[in-house]
């Protein structure tokens, strides 16, 4: 295969399967994959210790940070840090790694972050019953349990996404390629989207 320079931006419905179709794409392809990675290379990059930004992970809040330097050694000039701080400082993160090498991100608003850039932006969807089964399964949840709390978390991405990209999350004309995972299940979806990659940057 050509060694190309491959951006992947996937956004996802929660439970909908995009970090395992990520995973699959990024084994095919060769190239890693950044989602919770990447709130730990935020942290080491910006001196925060890795709690900020995992309780800070798309959400918006204001954090106190006398518990969460990750360094005695700095100085403290002020007691909080806000939402708009952190998005930089993971944009910045985002976009040196973009520059570098090639990886696929999974959400975190890098279809935004890196729009300037020759990239391929996916977002994946699935009816919201199979979303809810598949997040009672992986956490053990009741039905009604897991129902709503992929709600909750449906919102709270849609809130940090709107609120940083002065967008609309999952709004298709955002995206390049919009797909249902319940379709045709989390392998063939990869599938699809490393065939659009392949095209994309001729590949062999």
């Amino acid at each position: 295969m050509d060694k190309k320079h491959i951006i992947i931006n996937i956004g996802r419905q929660f439970g909908s399967g995009g970090k395992a179709v990520a995973k699959i794409i990024g084994e095919k392809l060769s190239i890693p994959v950044y989602d919770n990675e990447l709130i730990s290379k935020a942290a080491e990059d910006s001196g925060f210790s890795h709690e900020l930004f995992l309780r800070s992970d798309e959400k918006r809040n204001i954090f106190s940070l006398y518990s969460f330097f990750s360094s005695p050694a700095y100085e403290l000039t002020r007691n909080s840090i806000g939402d708009n701080e952190l998005f930089r400082i993971q944009g910045d993160t985002i976009r040196s790694i973009a520059e570098k090498e090639s990886a696929i991100f999974v959400g975190r608003c890098s279809n935004y972050i890196l729009r300037d850039m020759d990239c391929l932006d996916v977002f994946l969807t699935a009816p919201l019953e199979q979303r809810t089964a598949r997040i009672m399964e992986r956490e053990n949840l009741s039905h009604d349990e897991a129902e709503k709390y992929v709600l909750q978390k449906e919102k709270t991405r849609k809130t940090y996404y709107d609120y940083f990209t002065f967008g609309n999350w999952g709004n298709a004309s955002e995206y390049d390629v919009c797909m249902d995972t319940s379709a045709l299940g989390i392998e063939r979806t990869a599938e699809v989207i490393l065939g659009i990659a392949k095209l994309k940057w001729n590949l062999d």
